[in-house]
């Protein structure tokens, strides 16, 4: 049966993953973002209709659900200040609309829900988010999940930074609470399948994998399948969930905005009461993916380089999202402007793949110890930090992040524009560009502009414009410099390859 479908929440973790397995199943889709260029560069781009609108901010809605047979709705503004109120709205509006449209079913992805216990604020959110969906009168299918376990998503960032960093460690007593986590392979196909069910289903599914685990046993088996030693823990009464997300956001690269709510949830034991998806959406023939399995495949593909989408997929809560003003005379007061420029001893693509191949395991090529303490001092103030990284080695996407970047634009071969999701009193972006001199020769282009917020983000600005020469002047050679060396490297292999043959 195909289906229209609306995904909502398509540039974050599970959305991104959710729409290839949707058209993989025939169905018509639609995804929904506040901005058409976030979906650009994914791979099935071509393959879908992509309508822009704001499921939390509630605009966009009745265009998006027009003739929608099956809405998905995969947003949340956790880590946002008052997220419970804001998701309330949104839901509730997304409802009505939906009720509206005239949509066949709605699918919601949210927390598995203790019995007889007080919930977290995010728990207790998703749960009120899942009965505002179900009472709006569109048959609905609200998927509860504890723990997923896939590459790239928070819960399993936490668990893996934890483990690999701390071969022993002090920790809280939510190490020992029941946790029955899901592999996220397991995760979509009760998502797909849900599109199906019969309208007269709408109810809470809770979904889980085949293991009930304590943290503090997923942390072991984590080392175990890692390759580590076992790891000494030892949980202590002092460590409040408070103090949980700081130290969560100090050793991993979820940020405390995030961390926080992960942490307190925690608290919770998060066991399935029922497992009667079953009845409706079969078991594959191989069973559910055990939790061990689930992190050999997860760290597969972290090696393999094909993280298919990761947490810091949507848009970082506080982030500017305002683009870069064309004009530096622009009526929003402001561009201060760091350019510089250097001819290159190499071809135009040799100096762009080592421009898309910046941050992550390749750094910033400019004074390492400087930005690894920027990006500590980012943590301590409750941004992002450097630790994310990035998706993939070789290739960027439009709107995903990138370190405590997000990419901005990419033109290919050409520009590379980031958007800093850093603390910062204004907003800042680095360009990072091709381009040829009047004799032809390759030319690499730089750009650091920043746009200050109030005397204090003209204040940070003259404070680091004196460091300014050894960053940016630094990155401008040392990017320069490895193109130039790959050139090289690439012709030697040519004029070898020639000799030989």
């Amino acid at each position: 049966m195909t289906l229209t479908v609306l995904v909502t929440g398509a540039t974050g973790y599970i959305g991104g993953r959710l729409v290839p397995r949707l058209l993989a199943e025939g169905h018509a889709v639609r995804a929904m973002t506040r901005s058409a260029s976030r979906l650009r560069d994914v791979p099935w781009a071509d393959r879908v209709q992509v309508v822009e609108g704001d499921a939390l901010g509630g605009t966009g809605l009745d265009r998006a659900l027009a003739g929608v047979d099956v809405a998905y709705y995969l947003v949340h503004s956790i880590g946002e200040g008052g997220f419970e109120d804001t998701d309330r709205r949104a839901a509730a509006a997304f409802g009505a609309a939906a009720k509206e449209a005239g949509v066949g079913r709605i699918v919601y992805l949210g927390g598995l829900v203790p019995q007889h216990e007080e919930l977290s604020p995010h728990l207790a959110s998703r749960a009120e988010v899942g009965q505002l969906l179900l009472d709006s009168g569109v048959p609905t299918a609200v998927l509860q999940a504890a723990v997923i376990i896939g590459s790239g998503s928070a819960s399993f960032e936490m668990l893996r930074y934890l483990t690999e960093r701390l071969p022993a460690m002090i920790t809280p007593r939510w190490v020992n609470s029941r946790i029955q986590p899901i592999a996220v392979r397991d995760v979509l196909r009760y998502l797909v399948g849900a599109a199906t069910l019969p309208p007269e289903v709408s109810r809470r599914f809770d979904i889980g994998g085949p293991e009930v685990l304590t943290y503090l046993e997923m942390m072991q088996r984590y080392a175990r399948v890692a390759g580590l030693r076992k790891r000494l823990i030892i949980p202590v009464p002092l460590l409040t969930p408070r103090l949980s997300g700081h130290w969560v956001n100090v050793v991993t690269p979820v940020p405390a905005a995030l961390a926080k709510p992960l942490v307190r949830s925690l608290v919770n034991e998060v066991v399935c009461s029922e497992s009667d998806i079953r009845q409706h959406v079969a078991d594959p023939p191989e069973g559910l993916l055990g939790f061990e399995e689930s992190v050999g495949l997860a760290l597969l593909r972290i090696r393999e380089a094909a993280v298919e989408t990761r947490w810091s997929s949507a848009s970082w809560p506080g982030a500017p999202s305002d683009p870069l003003p064309s004009d530096p005379d622009w009526a929003g007061g402001s561009l201060y402007q760091d350019r510089r420029e250097r001819q290159v001893d190499a071809d135009p693509q040799d100096l762009w793949r080592v421009i898309e191949g910046i941050g992550g395991e390749h750094g910033w090529y400019s004074f390492p110890l400087a930005w690894a303490v920027r990006g500590q001092l980012d943590r301590l103030v409750g941004g992002v930090g450097l630790r994310r990284g990035r998706r993939d080695p070789d290739q960027l996407y439009v709107g995903e992040s990138l370190d405590f970047w997000r990419v901005e634009e990419i033109v290919d071969q050409k520009l590379l524009r980031l958007r800093a999701e850093m603390k910062l009193p204004g907003a800042a972006w680095l360009e990072l560009g091709v381009d040829a001199d009047e004799n032809g020769r390759t030319l690499f282009v730089q750009r650091a502009l920043f746009h200050p917020r109030g005397l204090a983000g003209h204040a940070y600005w003259w404070s680091v414009a004196p460091f300014h020469g050894v960053v940016f002047g630094g990155m401008l050679a040392n990017i320069a410099g490895a193109a130039a060396r790959a050139a090289a490297t690439r012709r030697t292999a040519a004029l070898g390859s020639g000799r030989a043959a």
